[in-house]
This record gives structure tokens, C-alpha cells and sequence, in this order.
């Protein structure tokens, strides 16, 4: 009771007249206000830096994340590009060099004489170099029947030379339009086209 008539009898204006009880109460209670008030900014202090050591383990955790899949990329890559590069040898090794042209021309209008077509036209046009390849067209034209033409076709397909066709133009063999018979014969006019593949000095002229 002593305490409380103390503090009832307080003069706010002249506080070193204040007894002492009230003094060091107020003390103890400033002092703990001030430990609260500490311990509560260092706390805070700290959750904000394990936060922040949060993020930065997340973000590291991140970048090793993007980095695994980049490795894992780069190996599927390197492995599609072992790939093409053996399909792409495949490809080269298949393309005749200057010597072996005049035989693939051969090869060509035997697989026409085979089929039974009769050749009207076979004129090899001049060469079209590329990178490290050149391109033969052949321009051909051939009477005879839709299977023979399809005979033919599958032939080219199946030499061991690439082979390709194109602007195929199909229509009745002229001799046969006024006949008075049914067009039993037409004529075939296609570009053929064969590669071959450019030695080192023609490659470096490209």
C-alpha cells in the first residue's frame, strides 16, 4: 500500500524528489522495456537475414537446376549431333566423284532400257555447284507405259548413287494422238539430278 500511496503522491515536475522505491521500479521497468525492445529489433534482425539466406539458397538451388539441364541438353545434343554427322558421312560417301559420273549416267539409262522405255531424250546439262557438292541435272524424256514409268522411278530409287527427280510432265506420246487407236503409250519429260561431291581445290574455289 506503501507503494501505491508513493506513486499517488508523485510530483511530475520535480522527479528527483521521487522516493526511492518509485525510482527503482521505474528503473526495472525502463531496463526491461529496453531488453524487450532489443531482443524484439534483434529478432526481427535476424528472421530478415535467414530470409534473405533463404532466397539465396533458393536461387542457387535455381542456377544448379538450369545448369544440370543445360548439361543434360548439351549431351543430348552432342549425341544428335554424332548422329547427323554419321548420317551425314553416310550421305557424302554415296555421292560420286568426277571419275565415277559417266558410270552413274550409264547406270541411269540402263535402268530406263531395263524397264523397257525408249530413250527420246537424255542431254546431261551443265553442272551447278554448291558448298561441297555439285548438282548434275539430266534432261529425259522416254515413251512407254505407266508401268514402265513406275519401274523406272523405283530403279533410280534403288541405286547405290543418289538420284533424284523432278518437274515430272506426263502426257499422250504425240504419235499416238491421231492414230484413231486408245493411247496405249505416253511420254515421260523429267529433270534427273545426281551429285557429286566437289574435291578440296574445287571446294575452295566455292
Amino acid at each position: 500500500m506503501n507503494i501505491l500511496n508513493d506513486f499517488k503522491d508523485l510530483d511530475p515536475n520535480n522527479p528527483g524528489l521521487w522516493p526511492v522505491s518509485v525510482k527503482a521500479i521505474l528503473f526495472i521497468v525502463i531496463f526491461v522495456a529496453l531488453l524487450f525492445a532489443g531482443w524484439k529489433f534483434d529478432i526481427t534482425k535476424q528472421r530478415d537475414e535467414l530470409a534473405g539466406l533463404e532466397r539465396q539458397e533458393q536461387e542457387k538451388i535455381e542456377v544448379l537446376k538450369l545448369k544440370q539441364r543445360k548439361a543434360a541438353n548439351l549431351n543430348a545434343l552432342k549425341e544428335q549431333m554424332k548422329e547427323m554427322e554419321i548420317s551425314f558421312g553416310d550421305m557424302v560417301r554415296q555421292l560420286p566423284n568426277a571419275t565415277e559420273v559417266a558410270g552413274l549416267l550409264v547406270d541411269i539409262s540402263q535402268t530406263g532400257l531395263s524397264a523397257g522405255l525408249e530413250f527420246k531424250l537424255f542431254e546431261p546439262q551443265p553442272e551447278e555447284p554448291k558448298e561441297f557438292y555439285a548438282v548434275l541435272p539430266i534432261k529425259i524424256k522416254v515413251h512407254g507405259d505407266y508401268h514402265k514409268f513406275g519401274e523406272f522411278i523405283s530403279g533410280l530409287a534403288r541405286l547405290p548413287r543418289i538420284v533424284t527427280t523432278h518437274n515430272v510432265d506426263l502426257k499422250v506420246n504425240p504419235l499416238f494422238k491421231n492414230s484413231g487407236t486408245a493411247y496405249s503409250e505416253l511420254e515421260m519429260e523429267m529433270i534427273a539430278q545426281t551429285y557429286r561431291a566437289l574435291d578440296e581445290d574445287e571446294e575452295e574455289e566455292q
